[in-house]
């Protein structure tokens, strides 16, 4: 799955795998030795995100049920605890630098493609 962001008209991630049950998210990206330029987890539903166990810092883009940016954050380093995102709905895990790559903001609004190859 493709995460486009509509409002900076800029792919955010190629290739994002979605983790909407209880074992997958509560994985998440742990045992992983780093996460890929162009890759991506979405953890659905998730309103708060952990990185203890972490190899690698990464950037958390909470989202609203429409898919709308409504907390970002950047690089979040290994052993942290985000805060409780009332309004998130899902959270989006890149790899660390994405978001200011992109030029992400908190109200951009993103949207999934399915790609087929």
């Amino acid at each position: 799955m493709q995460v486009y962001n509509v409002t900076r008209k800029v792919v955010i991630a190629e290739e994002v795998q979605v983790a909407f049950d209880f074992w997958r998210r509560l994985k998440g990206l742990l045992g992983k030795p780093l996460l890929p330029v162009g890759h991506g987890l979405l953890l659905k539903p998730c309103n708060s995100v952990h990185s203890f166990f972490m190899a690698f810092p990464f950037d958390a883009v909470f989202l609203d049920e429409e898919l709308k940016i409504v907390h970002i954050i950047e690089a979040m380093p290994p052993y942290r605890v985000s805060p409780i995102i009332r309004e998130a709905r899902s959270v989006l895990e890149l790899p660390a630098g994405i978001v200011r790559l992109s030029g992400s903001r908190v109200g951009d609004q993103l949207s999934l493609r399915t790609c087929f190859r």
